[in-house]
């Protein structure tokens, strides 16, 4: 009985971080390139009381053993990079990548990290930066006089400059693949950074090697699925109320047990 308190603990402490993360795909629903995260869960330990095989005659042998639980705890979170839906804005300077990769950001200290979220805006400088400011790399300028800013499904940029009739190249937008994208590491502010698990990025122009292409004047949506997060909350609540139900038969038991004449 001391045994069933202790899993169901560990039940109640699982089902309260696949809350959490459901609680955190709900609030991101509307998050520019968000990726929804998944709990995964896996058992504890076993205690082996009698193992499989172990003879019970000298011409039987147990066909299963007996090995009792310890209870689950959470083993990881994955994400899914499935494609979100797009947005039609029709701001020029908004990008939706349709398919595989990453913009490429410089952080504050140089180093750099991975975004979905291609609503880019241009500084005093008029360099393309994201809405936290921060640089797009390879660093691309808009000039002051620049007119109709056009970006191609291949990542480059055009613009009308002032006493020219046709369009000026003015930079060029590439994008980052990896081989494992979920092993990508979540800094918030739409922000990836690499880790060992993600492996190298691959950085090349949008459309080639297998990397997305370039949707000028839109934005991927998140990949949240409410109705499908909304059934994971109901899920995750009975799962807990279950194991508070244990809890409670484990405790009459005892009670029940101590009061033994």
């Amino acid at each position: 009985m001391f045994r069933s308190l202790h899993i169901a603990a560990t039940g109640m402490a699982a089902q309260e971080t696949q809350l959490e993360g459901v609680a955190n795909n709900i609030a991101n629903a509307n998050t520019t390139g968000f990726k929804r995260q998944r709990i995964e869960f896996q058992d504890l330990l076993y205690q082996t009381v009698r193992g499989a095989g172990t003879r019970t005659s000298e011409s039987t042998r147990s066909p299963t053993g007996i090995q009792l639980g310890s209870g689950v705890r959470v083993a990881g979170t994955s994400r899914s990079f499935a494609q979100g839906n797009t947005l039609v804005t029709n701001n020029p300077l908004d990008v939706a990548i349709e398919g595989d990769g990453f913009f490429v950001v410089q952080q504050t200290d140089g180093s750099p990290a991975y975004t979905r979220a291609g609503a880019l805006q241009k500084d005093a400088q008029g360099q393309l930066v994201t809405s936290e400011g921060y640089l797009i790399d390879p660093p691309v300028i808009v000039p002051p006089d620049a007119q109709g800013v056009t970006i191609g499904a291949d990542g480059t940029i055009s613009a009308i400059i002032s006493g020219q009739a046709a369009p000026v190249e003015i930079g060029q937008l590439t994008i980052a693949s990896f081989v494992n994208p979920a092993g990508l590491n979540a800094q918030g502010r739409n922000l990836f950074v690499q880790t060992a698990a993600s492996g190298e990025p691959q950085v090349g122009t949008p459309g080639s090697d297998g990397r997305g292409a370039l949707l000028q004047g839109a934005l991927e949506r998140a990949n949240v699925d409410v109705v499908e997060e909304m059934i994971g909350m109901i899920s995750a609540q009975r799962a807990y109320e279950v194991n508070t139900k244990v809890v409670t038969t484990a405790d009459e038991m005892l009670r029940s047990a101590t009061q033994m004449k």
